[in-house]
């Protein structure tokens, strides 16, 4: 127990619970999206399931790393001597997902106003949404075991720094949902991030290496942070226009 509260074991919390709250944005803004298209009186439950299933298959999944990282590089199959393991068969399905929803969002977005209201006001169902969420979820909970992996020694601080995380991004969710709903400039952003995050993850999934060495990641929340804070200033001088 000594070993948990060693000053190199409580930094290694520290910047693990911002690392995986870092990672963890794309996640609430897919949930956002999703839970604002299902009824009101059911987003409480389907964010409360979120939170509770995304615990419960990090912590799983970080009970399994050694077992998981022996997998990297073992092929599951080949297809013209292009191997595939388990990661890259993941993030490959999952960033095909993910971009299938997010442009599918856009289209819906920026149709005609009668295949609008046929389309967006149709809450989707309950478990469909869920269906949904969880997908993404395992997917993005790859990124968050192999994150604490290579910040963390110690099972019992990786545990700690997830759980506090998912936490924190279920407490601001709600806020993160209701902003984007408000504002439909910033959903039209968060959803082609989306479809950026969806693209990395298929190069990812397809030659990891290069992935990593191209840090594409970085770029993209580089991208969007300064979009997002030019949005905010044109929402600023909105506001002043109106005054």
């Amino acid at each position: 127990m000594e070993h948990l509260l060693t000053t190199e074991s409580l930094i290694s919390f520290l910047i693990l619970v911002v690392l995986e709250i870092v990672l963890g944005i794309d996640n609430v803004i897919f949930v956002s999206i999703i839970l604002n298209r299902i009824s009101k009186n059911l987003q409480k439950k389907a964010r409360i399931m979120w939170i509770i299933a995304g615990i419960i298959f990090r912590c799983s999944l970080l009970l399994a790393l050694q077992w998981l990282l022996d997998q990297k590089g073992k092929a599951i199959f080949t297809i013209y001597e292009k191997p595939f393991d388990l990661a890259s068969l993941v993030m490959l399905a999952g960033g095909l997902f993910l971009m299938y929803k997010s442009v599918k969002e856009i289209h819906h977005k920026v149709e005609g106003e009668e295949d609008a209201t046929k389309q967006n006001n149709k809450p989707l169902s309950f478990t469909n949404a869920i269906f949904q969420i969880m997908i993404i979820d395992i997917v993005f909970s790859f990124d968050s075991i192999i994150t604490a992996g290579g910040t963390a020694k110690h099972i019992e601080i990786m545990i700690a720094a997830v759980v506090i995380a998912m936490v924190i991004m279920f407490i601001f969710s709600t806020n993160i949902a209701n902003f984007i709903q408000q504002h439909p400039t910033i959903k039209m952003l968060a959803l082609s991030f989306l479809v950026m995050i969806g693209l990395s993850l298929i190069i990812e999934g397809w030659n990891p290496v290069a992935a990593h060495d191209l840090h594409l990641k970085n770029y993209i929340y580089f991208a969007m942070a300064f979009s997002f804070a030019v949005e905010l200033l044109n929402m600023r001088m909105r506001k002043k226009v109106k005054l």
